[in-house]
């Protein structure tokens, strides 16, 4: 759920990267981090535990404008992957606008991909948001692997209904980074204009 800074005249919606662990949601975050400049951006926080990390960072967005005159001003997050820490998860997602679930395309991580969207469903769920009321994009990461499940497999398993909008990347070269984290932006724009 956005907030609004009336003093700076900002709307503050939080999009959260979802998925299982070492999929990539972290690597998304520091890609978008380092091609932001400076001035439109905060510091990146890593909230670390012993077993787990969280980042985040916020940032006002450039091209995607305003709300009823109200600068939009974004806050990125990422959550632990691995599903043991479901708390972390949670807490997290309270509050969010807008989600990008990040599936690996490793033949291995196929059972991580399902697991990790089942839990985020539940935990929407938990929170009392509608799972298809959610701004939500799926990209599928790592598409450079050798071995990279075929796009179909990933989405049968992950979005069978194929309800989301869908990206390929390659994270860690920033190939469909922005283009993911641009739609559901602006799905979360489109969604707070709506008369209420």
């Amino acid at each position: 759920m956005s907030t609004i800074n009336f003093a700076a005249r900002e709307i503050n919606c939080k999009i959260v990267y979802y998925g299982p662990g070492m999929s990539g949601k972290t690597t998304n975050l520091k890609h978008v981090f380092t091609k932001i400049p400076g001035h439109l951006r905060g510091e990146m926080v890593s909230l670390a535990t012993e077993d787990e990390r969280t980042l985040f960072f916020d940032f006002l967005p450039l091209d995607l404008g305003s709300v009823q005159g109200f600068k939009t001003r974004f806050h990125l997050y990422t959550v632990p992957g691995q599903v043991f820490y479901n708390a972390s998860r949670k807490l997290i997602l309270r509050g969010v606008d807008g989600i990008v679930f990040v599936a690996d395309s490793a033949p291995n991580r196929l059972r991580a991909n399902a697991e990790s969207m089942r839990n985020l469903r539940e935990n929407l769920i938990e929170h009392g948001i509608d799972v298809r009321e959610v701004p939500m994009i799926l990209q599928v990461n790592k598409r450079d692997l050798p071995d990279a499940l075929p796009i179909e497999m990933i989405r049968a398993v992950v979005d069978p209904k194929q309800e989301l909008m869908m990206f390929e990347a390659v994270a860690d070269q920033g190939k469909g980074v922005f283009e993911a984290l641009k739609a559901v932006s602006k799905m979360v724009l489109d969604r707070l204009s709506q008369p209420k």
